[in-house]
């Protein structure tokens, strides 16, 4: 009984040792990375895109985000500069 146990352990042990020699490897070459186009080319026809936006214009890109940022994502402005 405790022979076959002491097996069965054994085997389990080996088994467990062998899968991880399964892994693939992850390097990073040409094949495997997904070079992405700039940010203010788009993804075509949007709800979400600015009407004085126009895809592929970097001019335009910029100036919307700093339209957002200054405006829009700016409490201080936006609520008025009011200090406490």
């Amino acid at each position: 009984m405790m022979r076959r146990l002491a097996l069965g352990t054994t085997v389990a042990a080996a088994f467990l040792a062998l899968t991880a020699c399964g892994e693939k490897p992850q390097e990073m070459n040409a094949a495997g990375v997904k070079q992405d186009s700039a940010p203010y080319q788009g993804v075509g026809s949007s709800q979400y895109a600015n009407t004085n936006w126009k895809a592929g214009d970097k001019t335009s890109w910029e100036q919307q985000l700093k339209t957002r940022a200054q405006y829009g994502q700016n409490d201080y402005t936006r609520m008025g500069g009011n200090k406490p």
